[in-house]
């Protein structure tokens, strides 16, 4: 086998494949890159078992083949070849797997090994898809993310349910404090989709795709599988297993306390009031709605802070404690200049959510000592 490549061209193709590289696996073979080049493309694949990513990467065939290199060697190898990022490199491998990487003046010679070792990604039927710009995608992800679950006690809790009903694309996280809802209208109706993707597939997803509005990426699903297909790249992983929670029993449309207020001043008063706690501090921050007034509090044993922000406010005055982190992750990821709190009372989730239904954030509160306030 014998290819040439632009040096940026090779590196973005490993950079995209490496994702899936595992950082700890029995199975040596996985921790490689598989370079296919016995048609008329060359594609980079690599696969974890989990998540597999396949893309096409622009270079000449200058003979046929195919070889499995180790991952880390290669990405290291191909980066240092030479700062000028356009310069030439040329992968040529024997019979025996034995690999030349030169660049200008710079020739490494590494042990590959038999790309037919390698894990092919699962084959998937196209037959049930949805399709939907790569900026849609990535702003889904991007305001659902931060709501899962960090370790796999609750294994429902790390991924994300992803649910098409016609024309509409609902995607939801939860971790047990919190829900991110989020609806899109697609172009089309689609046959009912109900399945819950992990949270590690999306967040890769999300850091390869390019964010254009005028690209599309098509979403396969299988009953085990999902399918990403965009930019010349393939990701392929494993669902979630499972039922997932039934979220619209958590729902509900009472409050007795609504109110609007500028999202930005908001979050600047609660990202000011952390700097008076540690990581690991359960300090809530103490919300008191009276009239047209939001009054902000912080007690910690660092000190205090009191902070005002006008609000519009209808219903019945409430005095309620919540995580800050919590109102500062939901805040930072919506978009709107105005955001509007429903709240019941303070043992009663707290809703952010807008009048088209487009995004909901449901927050719990946390007890505190209204003595201390």
């Amino acid at each position: 086998m014998k290819l040439t490549f632009q040096q940026d061209a090779i590196l973005n193709g490993i950079n995209i494949v490496l994702k899936a590289v595992p950082s700890k696996t029995t199975m040596s073979i996985l921790e490689c890159i598989f370079i296919d080049a016995s048609g008329s493309e060359i594609k980079l694949t690599a696969n974890d078992m989990e998540l597999g990513i396949e893309t096409v990467v622009e270079g000449t065939i200058v003979e046929r083949g195919k070889i499995a290199l180790d991952a880390k060697l290669l990405s290291e190898i191909v980066r240092k070849l030479s700062s000028a990022g356009d310069s030439l490199v040329t992968i040529e491998s024997d019979e025996k797997f034995t690999t030349t990487i030169s660049c200008e003046n710079s020739v490494f010679h590494i042990q590959g090994r038999d790309g037919e070792e390698f894990a092919y990604l699962p084959y998937i039927e196209r037959d049930h898809y949805i399709c939907l710009s790569q900026f849609t995608l990535k702003e889904v992800i991007r305001q659902t993310i931060f709501s899962i679950a960090a370790n796999d006690s609750n294994k429902m809790m790390t991924g994300e349910l992803f649910q098409v009903t016609g024309n509409e694309l609902k995607v939801v996280s939860l971790d047990g404090h919190r829900i991110s809802i989020r609806n899109v209208e697609l172009k089309d109706n689609y046959n009912d989709i109900k399945v819950i993707v992990p949270g590690k597939t999306l967040s890769e997803v999300s850091k390869i795709l390019s964010g254009d509005n005028e690209k599309e990426v098509l979403i396969f699903f299988s009953k085990n599988h999902i399918l990403f297909e965009f930019d010349h790249t393939i990701v392929v992983s494993r669902l979630i297993d499972g039922e997932y929670f039934r979220i619209d029993q958590m729902l509900s449309s009472d409050y007795e306390t609504k109110s609007t207020v500028n999202r930005r001043e908001l979050l600047d008063c609660i990202e000011r009031a952390t700097i008076l706690i540690r990581e690991n501090d359960k300090k809530p921050l103490i919300i008191n709605l009276q009239d047209q007034e939001m009054q902000l509090k912080m007690n910690s044993s660092f000190g205090s802070m009191n902070a005002e922000v006008n609000v519009h406010k209808t219903g019945s005055d409430i005095m309620i404690g919540f995580n800050p982190k919590f109102l500062i992750d939901a805040l930072r990821i919506i978009d709107d200049e105005e955001v509007t709190l429903y709240m019941l009372n303070p043992k009663s989730p707290c809703f952010i959510k807008d009048e088209e239904g487009k995004y909901i954030y449901l927050i719990l509160p946390v007890n505190f000592n209204a003595a201390s306030v």
